[in-house]
Order: structure tokens, then sequence, then C-alpha cells
């Protein structure tokens, strides 16, 4: 008697069948692998490697990061195809020929040999050690000036103390050699203001072949040139205003019409001045800054975007203060939601350049005075009178001195703590006149906030608990209240002495603290590096 198969027992049958064909079929099938690099399958003795360097000292720092590529590789060829040297090394070669366009000034080691095996194509058929290596340390030498910059230790002589963004060149180079024309794409770990520089730098490196601009000459007895005037400087302003694109011709007429009016307008809003048509003195101060030295102040500044990873703009929030701009700019999801002007330290007491997580909101603080202050201008002051605490709204606490709520605390009405071992925070202040000046370094080193209401309605804008009017009357009666935010703010002071805007446009600002010369003399020293 023949057993019947039950419909369930089949279904088991058919489903097992089925699956133990597919998985003969995926275990005989090439596994899928993504795009690799088209190279030979030839390796080198690693210990080459050493006796390479020792032939070409100049190139010894990059060293261990050759090691680890080969490491990577297990020491095949990279730069060698069945044709001879790869494309790769070729476009290489050309970007270290062009560096200047990167705002890179430097010797390149070994220069006449690279010269030699790029300008005979035909004698690089074949794989070579020496060439090999060269060109991996001709890589490094290129991912280190044109994407790290220069190391940690020399951006902390500069008081540079924001952190440096990490990655890895040797694994960089993989998606190089698998896609070539990545390296004219805008690299991802670097900030984009970075390529925004690299622009205005290759306008500018134009404008300075063509000759630049002339020095306008300033008659000392004139104050000023508004419309109608006529003098040789007009003319003089007016090629300026020709050269760098604010007008689009040049009459040569020494006349102040409406076609320079219309320049001069340009030039204020690019040079962050008042928008208006009067001329003045500092104007053609700035107009008179060589070419060379525009060029130089945006190679610093690109240099300076090097060492700040473009993750930050990431972030959900955001404060950044740039101090030569004094200026603070709070972004949420990447744009811009409130610009300040501030106040930052003075030449004695600089404004650290550092970030740290904002965590609190105090609203009518107390004003501890720091130790040094206290020493230096309190206690002489109290010897001179008796009474200067209390006409300050002053009182000891625990042996130091503090200054009590209120509208004529130092601090203000509020201020917006990131804890750090600086010391410095943004706050309120009731010197609000000292906003209204062009330059704007007078704290002891932290930063006073023009618009600190405005800050604090923006941080908290979306806290159910919070609106303007409770925001104000913290501010405005009662004794300290410190409120923790629910997401803590990442704050970064920079110190950019050069910065293209949302419009496009480049401002220069006044080396404050005198920084980017101590920066260009390690940039442009004639070394190799």
């Amino acid at each position: 008697m023949k057993k019947k198969i039950t419909p369930i027992l089949l279904i088991t049958f058919t489903f097992l069948f089925v699956l133990v064909s597919c998985k003969k079929k995926i275990e005989s099938q090439p596994a899928i692998v993504p795009a690799t690099i088209n190279t030979i399958e030839v390796a080198f003795d690693s210990t080459q490697i050493k006796t390479f360097f020792q032939k070409y000292p100049d190139l010894i720092s990059y060293q261990a990061e050759v090691e680890e590529l080969y490491r990577k590789h297990q020491s095949h060829y990279i730069w060698f195809d069945k044709d001879g040297l790869n494309e790769f090394s070729g476009l290489l070669y050309n970007k270290v020929n062009n560096l200047s366009s990167e705002g890179v000034e430097t010797v390149i080691p070994y220069k006449e040999k690279f010269d030699a095996i790029y300008s005979n194509p035909e004698n690089n058929k074949k794989a070579n050690v020496d060439t090999e290596l060269l060109s991996s340390s001709l890589y490094f030498f290129y991912a280190r000036k044109v994407y790290a910059g220069i190391d940690n230790q020399k951006t902390n002589d500069l008081e540079w103390f924001l952190p440096r963004k990490k990655q890895s060149y040797v694994h960089f180079l993989d998606s190089l050699l698998v896609d070539p024309s990545l390296i004219n794409k805008e690299e991802k770990g670097v900030l984009k203001q970075y390529y925004l520089l690299k622009d205005v730098l290759q306008k500018y490196q134009k404008i300075e072949k063509k000759g630049g601009w002339d020095t306008i000459s300033l008659n000392p007895k004139v104050k000023s040139y508004v419309p109608g005037d006529s003098a040789t400087a007009i003319a003089q302003i007016r090629k300026y205003l020709f050269v760098t694109d604010a007008i689009s011709s040049d009459s040569k007429s020494m006349v102040y019409d409406e076609e320079l009016a219309a320049g001069v307008l340009n030039f204020k809003k690019s040079s962050g001045n008042a928008i208006n048509k009067t001329i003045l003195p500092e104007h053609i101060k700035y107009m008179n800054v060589p070419i060379s030295q525009r060029i130089k102040t945006i190679m610093v500044n690109m240099e300076r975007c090097r060492w700040i990873s473009n993750d930050i703009t990431k972030s959900k929030e955001l404060i950044v203060v740039n101090i030569p701009a004094f200026e603070l700019t709070f972004f949420r999801d990447g744009k811009p939601e409130l610009h300040s002007r501030v106040v930052v330290g003075k030449t004695m007491n600089k404004t650290v350049i550092f970030s740290a997580p904002m965590k609190y909101i105090v609203f009518r603080p107390y004003w501890n005075v720091p130790t040094s202050i206290l020493k230096k201008e309190i206690l002489p002051a109290i010897e001179k009178n008796p009474n200067y605490l209390a006409q300050h709204n002053m009182e000891w606490n625990n042996n130091s001195v503090r200054q009590k709520p209120g509208t004529s605390n130092s601090l203000g009405l509020v201020k917006f703590l990131f804890p750090n071992s600086n010391d410095i925070y943004l706050h309120d202040t009731p010197s609000k006149n000292l906003f209204n000046r062009d330059t704007r370094a007078f704290s002891h080193g932290c930063i006073r906030v023009a618009k600190p209401r405005e800050l604090a309605a923006a941080i908290m804008k979306y806290d159910t608990k919070w609106n303007a009017e409770k925001i104000n009357a913290k501010m405005d009666s009662g004794d300290e209240y410190w409120y923790t935010l629910k997401n803590k703010i990442p704050v970064y002071i920079g110190y950019f002495t050069s910065w293209v805007g949302d419009d496009g446009i480049i401002r220069f600002y006044d080396d404050v603290y005198k920084r980017d010369d101590k920066l260009a003399s390690i940039l442009f020293e004639n070394k190799v590096k």
C-alpha cells in the first residue's frame, strides 16, 4: 500500500530542495568584491624601504606612513600598472607642481628627480622600487601640505587649541587610486571655507600677474571724498575698484560720479564698513594694502582651515566666534540664525582659541572677581577708597570679592557657560557703547555679547518651558538663576583674518593679536618639511 504524501509535507520538501539548491548556487558563484586598484601583481622586498629613505633623507618624515601603506598592500607596487606609471601618479605630479593654487609655498623635495621621471614616461614602463617609493613619498608630502597642514605641536605653539581633525591618508590613497578624479574634488575632511578661500586666492593671483593695483595717494589735508569731488586720488580709487571687480569699467575720470559711488558701495559691503558713499582715509588705507599681502593673508587662513574638520558643521546647533571679526554667529541646522557683535580680550589678555560645549545659562549672575584682577585692580582701589566695594555693588565672599547681580554688574544680566580651564565664557555687559567701535578688543579675555537677550532666545527657541517674556523676566529681576541646557551646544572660538561670507564676498580683518606673521613664517620658510 502506497503512503500518501500530505500537502504540508510536500511543501516542506519543496522548500528544503529550493534552499539547498540556492545554497549550492551561492557557494559556487564568486564573491562580489568592491572596485579594486588596477595595479600589477608584483611585490618588492620590503627591506628596501629603509634603504630608500637612507638614500633620500629629506623624505624621512614620511617613512612611517610609507611603511604602513606597504604593510597594507603586502609590499605590492601600487603606482604601476601593465602600461607603466598609472594615471593617478601623473595627476599627483601636476598637483604638486601647482601647490601655489592650494595656498602652499614650499620647496618640493628632490624636484629634479620627479621632473626627470615624468618628463620621460617611456623610461617608466617597468616597475622600479625607487620610482614607486618616490611616488608614495610625494603623495604623503602633498597630503600633509594640502590636507593636514602643519603639525599639532606647531599649532599649540601658536596658541591654537581647537581640536585638530584626524584622518588616515593611507586609506584615502586607496580611494584616489581607484578613482583619480577624486583629487580634483572637495576632500570631505576639509572645512568648506578652505575651498571658498581657494577660489578667491586664484582670482587674486591672476590680478597679481596682471600687475595688481597701484598705491592711492592721499592728501593729508583731505578728510573725506564725497560725490562731486575731483582729485587724482579719485581716479586711482576708480582703478582699484575696477581691478577688484567692484565696478565693471574704468573711465579714468577724476570726478567722483555715480558709477564710482556704486563701486564704493560694493567695496564697503565687501570690507565690512558702514554702507555709505563717503570715502575716508581708513578706506584708502585698506585699499593700499598690497595684493601680495592680501594673498599671504588668504594663504594663512587656508592653512587654519586645514586644521578644522568639516564635521563641526554637522552639529544641530553651533556657536562660532571669530576674534578678528569681533563677531559671534549662532548656527542651527547649518544655517546662521543670529549674528552679534562681540568684544574680545585686549592684547594683554588675549581670548583663547579653543572649543568647549555650552552647558548653562546664568541669569542675573554674580561676578566672582578673578584673583589677578583682585590683586592688580580691586585691592589697590580699596586702599585708596575704603568705600570702593559698596560703591561698585561688590562684597567679600570667602576671602574673595564678588559683584552682586544687577544692571551695573560687569557680566551684565546673563552669562553663557561652557566650562573650561581658561575660565572664558560669553556674557552681557553694561558697557554697550563699546560695540559701536570698529576695533573691539577691550575685555580681560571673556567675550561680551551685544545681543545677549537674542542669543538666549535663539538657544532656548524650542524649549517649551521658555519664551521671550520669561527670559526678560529672569534678566530684569530676581536673584541669580542657573539653567542647565537640555542639549549641549559646541562653542568654537577661532581666529580668521580673512573669511568668505554666505554672499561669496571675502572680508579681511585686522590681525588684532598679530598672529598672521608668526604662522606665515612657518608656512613660507624656505625649507623642506
